[in-house]
């Protein structure tokens, strides 16, 4: 698998006591480890620095990069912020492959072993993942986050390095986890994820829940959204299809009013304007025809501007100039 199947886990978190133990062992218990798995301590308060201290003992592929307390939990920048105090400490020509790991999820053991596998057969496969599932308290089941096929979600970001060079890495800004996946697609790569068994993982708290609750993250959501230059068309379509998942209603509310809160407030959106252009071209494509039919077709589409790149990071530079 490219140089040996060397991948790199870089995993930014702050006060995660909580999950810590079950993510750290559900990684060492991959079939196909990390050569370097780089942990982010973003100012932690918890207990996090002593249970990291602990398994870097144990596990020699875990290192750990301790950052100043900033004095609150920051997503969006601040998450982006800290994966690339991680990500800049490893030695980029050495891995063809690396995953953003969040610290709330506990991966099935053949996780990267599929992940890689997969981009190996495909090398037009920029980013993947599995799909999340979270823990219904009053049932006992787990219930799926239903994110969507086109798209490799934020907790488990799996890249190939050559794209992530090509597209100027993630975006220090809010909806980087979506604006990155699009960045593929316009530069003739494909995004994706599947809902395969053993890609299944669960998301310890659920997506848009760690700073201030589901409301707060539905909100930030949509201001999200439309700051990456989704059509109101589109977000309206999106709102009502969230109604009916869990938070039922009010989750899919706030996500719209986050959004019109933007919009009436003339908030500031991605500077790109090729790609705003480019994303509501292929939302209103999905609105008209679905999202399964579009996003086939335009991955067709795109297959003209996809070439391979050299496997040296100098390389990827020079082409993505």
């Amino acid at each position: 698998m490219g140089t040996n199947g060397r991948y790199a886990l870089i995993t930014p978190c702050r006060n995660e006591a909580k999950y810590a133990r079950r993510v750290l062992n559900s990684v060492a218990a991959q079939t196909v480890r990390p050569a370097v798995w780089v942990i982010v301590d973003d100012g932690s308060t918890d207990q996090t620095p002593q249970i990291l201290a602990e398994y870097s003992k144990r596990y020699d592929f875990i290192q750990v990069v301790h950052r100043e307390d900033r004095g609150e939990r920051s997503v969006g920048p601040g998450v982006v912020d800290a994966f690339y105090a991680g990500f800049e400490t490893i030695r980029q020509a050495d891995f063809d492959y690396f995953c953003k790991l969040d610290f709330d999820v506990e991966l099935p053991q053949r996780y990267f072993e599929i992940l890689l596998d997969r981009m190996e057969r495909n090398p037009r496969i920029a980013t993947c993942s599995g799909k999340p599932y979270f823990l219904d308290r009053r049932t006992g089941k787990l219930i799926s986050e239903k994110c969507g096929d086109e798209m490799s979600v934020g907790m488990t970001k799996f890249y190939r390095l050559k794209c992530f060079q090509r597209i100027d890495g993630f975006v220090r800004g809010v909806m980087w986890d979506g604006i990155d996946c699009h960045q593929c697609r316009m530069h003739g790569w494909i995004a994706c994820s599947w809902d395969d068994a053993e890609l299944r993982f669960v998301h310890l708290r659920p997506m848009g829940s760690s700073d201030g609750g589901w409301w707060k993250g539905r909100v930030r959501h949509g201001a999200g959204q439309y700051f990456m230059g989704t059509d109101l068309a589109y977000m309206t379509a999106s709102a009502l299809y969230r109604m009916t998942r869990p938070p039922l209603i009010v989750g899919g509310v706030a996500m719209w009013c986050g959004y019109v809160k933007s919009l009436l407030g003339r908030k500031p959106r991605y500077e790109n304007a090729e790609f705003r252009r480019f994303l509501r071209r292929y939302q209103w494509a999905c609105l008209l025809r679905g999202k399964k039919r579009s996003t086939q077709r335009l991955n067709e589409r795109q297959a003209v501007k996809w070439q391979p790149l050299p496997n040296t990071v100098a390389g990827n530079q020079a082409d993505a100039g």
